[in-house]
């Protein structure tokens, strides 16, 4: 895998002007973790490309002496969650070896965690990954995303936790499929010029044993770019109200009108990606929560 990594690189026009290293991910689980990780921290180096080499699943003898020579082929840096004192130490020591800066990443964590509970961690492998309940609810919450997704049955919205409502291309369905992956069951709704809101809907009021109802909104000159390019992938040129500029206007006034009667927040998706948009959602069910179900009020804008 990782000799590919190179070649696929420079083919996303990482020039030669890039800094360039060997980063290792050694893990005795998935490796997602270490995968995530990686990547917030390389994310700030805009000059400094990594060359990854992914080691997931050490749990062989064997497994860590392929690791171990992948490591010695390439020096660079080496990021590790290994349990098995055995492995972590052999890997330590060829970094020590090598004059390697190596760091495992949830000792930290771990330790600090210990301290404050006053018990020693377990040390599992890929504990995080069991197929424990909450596992069984992300993917009923998944199953549940895809079946009320775009307006589908809008009978079981009561159901969700959370109920999206924006005009077309304001990355309803990519939030929820996110948000639903980390177990959240999401319904979502679009906003139809001239369309009234069906009646279980209208009725949602964002109290404590119902969903909480978000609204998406955006600049319309972003409206109007995302829509142009899904015309464009389904080869339609011709200009409609879809992308007039003062057409989305009008759609994005409405939908804002809307949402501040009916005292939902709204969530600007502009210049925000998906993740930050569920992150926003999950500060505000956290907030309903710590309020204890009382309304959040009209006019919030994230």
């Amino acid at each position: 895998m990782s000799e590919e990594i190179t070649a696929t690189a420079l083919s996303q026009g990482w020039g030669p002007a890039n800094v360039f290293f060997h980063l290792h991910l050694v893990s005795d689980s998935t490796g997602e973790t270490l995968q995530a990780y990686a990547q917030a921290v390389c994310a700030q180096f805009d000059e400094a490309k990594p060359i990854l080499h992914i080691h997931p699943l050490i749990r062989s003898e064997r497994q860590m002496e392929r690791a171990l020579t992948s490591v010695e082929d390439n020096p660079g840096l080496v990021l590790y969650t290994l349990m098995k004192p055995d492995k972590r130490e052999a890997l330590e020591q060829l970094c020590l070896r090598l004059g390697l800066p190596h760091l495992s990443v949830l000792d930290p964590a771990i330790a600090m965690t210990g301290r404050y509970l006053g018990i020693e961690s377990s040390h599992r492998l890929g504990r995080q990954h069991e197929l424990d309940q909450r596992y069984f609810a992300r993917i009923d919450a998944l199953n549940y995303t895809l079946a009320h997704d775009d307006g589908q049955n809008v009978a079981g919205f009561h159901q969700a936790d959370v109920v999206l409502l924006g005009i077309s291309r304001t990355s309803k369905t990519p939030t929820g499929l996110y948000l639903a992956n980390r177990g959240y069951k999401v319904a979502n709704m679009p906003l139809v010029p001239n369309v009234a809101l069906q009646p279980e809907i209208d009725a949602l009021d964002n109290q404590s044993n119902g969903p909480l109802v978000v609204g998406l909104i955006a600049s319309p000159e972003r409206i109007v770019q995302v829509r142009r390019n899904r015309l464009l992938t389904l080869n339609e040129r011709r200009e409609t109200d879809y992308v007039d500029a003062d057409h989305v206007r009008d759609e994005m006034t409405a939908a804002r009108k809307l949402f501040l009667m009916k005292g939902w927040p709204m969530i600007d998706v502009s210049r925000r990606a998906i993740e930050e948009t569920a992150a926003a959602i999950i500060a505000l069910l956290s907030r309903r929560r710590a309020e204890g179900g009382l309304s959040l009020g009209g006019g919030n804008d994230f």
